[in-house]
């Protein structure tokens, strides 16, 4: 993607400011989502949802996607990312977990298991420059944390206080897509309600909540709609590519190595596009249900993050030599 490079130093500035400003303030900021993201959920039931047409449906489908905006949130909080020294997680036996297609394979997958045209490989083994500590593949030090992350995206120090990574991201894109979709339907279905706010010297306003209330949770919906959409879709692009946001900014600098050398980067995790989505949100062959995207189920990634399937014949990225690999050294050296 041509703006690669642009949006993860974005997201790189807004990661160093807002570590800065936050410091140890993250909880409180997590504190004050929960209470925004109830206010808002109060604020439809009570003043749009009664308007809706057809109840009987609208309502178990607005319930559902508040139940998967606030349950995504919990898990994006309280499930770790996955650090490098964590045993490899296991299934729980709670209702909160989902159970598998394939009842026999209850774990996530190691080196060596084909998945038909798809070989689940062992990741390369490298050392941090940081923590010296031995390091899979797709593993970077998270300077906030001090610790190495699976899969290691981001690290988001004022929505969830914590890093994104193997284990929560999932959460962290279906949080976003549903905090999209509710904030969508609080700017599209309660435009009515927002004047009546203004004007409910009247007797207009027969609601439970303020009408100041409403309105300010009408104006932060509509901005939040355009900012979380925004932030789901480039999400959403980077996993359809098979790449973290770190991973999106260092191929475009391979690709450009690989260019300079008249030859063409591939990326050895890139298992085309639906391919892709599938062992992201792991639903399909040897993963957990479709339902799984639409019911807030804990589930297992597909892999225990120290092994990452690749097309047969491809066990590492095409085009980059020994030596080129970029480090989290190199991020600073380039920010």
């Amino acid at each position: 993607m041509f703006c690669a490079k642009r949006v993860f130093r974005c997201f790189k500035a807004l990661e160093r400011l807002g570590n800065r400003i936050t410091g140890a303030a993250g909880p409180y900021f997590v504190g004050l989502a929960v209470i925004l993201l109830w206010m808002g959920t109060i604020c439809f039931f009570d003043v749009i949802a009664p308007s809706l047409s057809y109840p009987l449906i609208s309502i178990p489908l607005c319930l559902l996607v508040a139940l998967n905006m606030h349950a995504h949130y919990f898990y994006v909080c309280t499930v770790k990312p996955g650090f490098i020294d964590d045993t490899p997680a296991e299934a729980g036996t709670s209702f909160l977990w989902a159970k598998r297609k394939d009842w026999y394979n209850s774990k996530s997958l190691t080196g060596g298991v084909r998945w038909t045209t798809t070989q689940v490989t062992p990741a390369t083994m490298t050392r941090c420059g940081r923590c010296d500590k031995s390091r899979p593949e797709r593993a970077h030090h998270c300077k906030v944390c001090n610790r190495c992350v699976l899969k290691y995206d981001h690290h988001c120090p004022v929505r969830i206080n914590q890093c994104v990574g193997l284990h929560n991201e999932r959460h962290f894109v279906l949080f976003l897509a549903y905090l999209s979709v509710a904030t969508f339907c609080v700017g599209a279905l309660g435009y009515n309600q927002l004047i009546d706010s203004f004007i409910s010297y009247d007797g207009r306003w027969t609601y439970h909540v303020p009408e100041v209330m409403y309105g300010m949770i009408y104006i932060l919906s509509v901005v939040l709609c355009f900012a979380v959409t925004v932030m789901g879709l480039w999400h959403l692009w980077g996993i359809s590519n098979a790449e973290t946001s770190v991973e999106s900014h260092d191929h475009e600098q391979y690709r450009q190595r690989a260019k300079a050398r008249r030859e063409a980067f591939v990326n050895s995790y890139d298992l085309g596009r639906k391919k892709n989505l599938s062992l992201f949100f792991n639903i399909g062959e040897n993963g957990y249900p479709l339902y799984t995207l639409f019911i807030p189920f804990r589930i297992l990634p597909y892999t225990d993050g120290r092994s990452w399937a690749r097309p047969q014949g491809l066990e590492r990225h095409r085009g980059v030599r020994a030596g080129e690999e970029l480090t989290d050294a190199s991020d600073d050296e380039d920010y």
